[in-house]
């Protein structure tokens, strides 16, 4: 496993780069054909060798089944609260009285790597209704449609806290 605050072997942080970017590969090519998959494999190679060193710090620790396991739970929690805001959005546009009240909150958040503190400004933005405008410290600045908390402890677990236990289990 890795050690907190050091990073991982040159040859683990390349391996892990080599990996990823090749499941990428797969997923944006959609083909098992011969040819694509050694186009891919040299391109991927030659990819992950002058990127190696911005993609990973953890080297092969990232695909720790206990991380893996997380990213597979929170795709469905993500797309489950997604739908919920875009129900939410599409009630408060076709509603005569537009029962909105805009403004900005601040949301305080634990996660410590800036790649959790990315997904959970993402998924927030993705989530209809809100938007994240500015990420400064464990603070997240974020626009929302209908400000139902203002205390920053009570908007950080009504806007984060949805996602903020999984990406914790993921990125930290």
């Amino acid at each position: 496993m890795e050690v907190p605050g050091k990073k991982a072997s040159w040859v683990s942080r390349y391996t892990a780069a080599v990996i990823a970017l090749f499941i990428a590969w797969l997923a944006f090519s959609s083909s098992l054909d011969h040819q694509e998959l050694v186009s891919g494999i040299v391109l991927v190679l030659l990819a992950a060798a002058l990127g190696w060193r911005g993609l990973s710090n953890r080297g092969l620790a990232i695909f720790h089944p206990r991380r893996i396991a997380s990213l597979i739970i929170y795709f469905p929690v993500f797309f489950w609260q997604m739908l919920k805001a875009n129900l939410d959005v599409a009630y408060r546009v076709v509603h005569p009285k537009m029962p909105i009240k805009p403004g900005i909150v601040a949301i305080k958040t634990s996660l410590k790597s800036d790649t959790g503190k990315l997904f959970l400004a993402n998924s927030i933005t993705l989530t209809p209704g809100t938007l994240t405008m500015d990420i400064s410290g464990d603070y997240l600045f974020i626009h929302w449609i209908n400000v139902k908390e203002e205390d920053v402890e009570k908007a950080s677990e009504v806007i984060g806290g949805r996602f903020e236990g999984y990406l914790k289990r993921i990125f930290e």
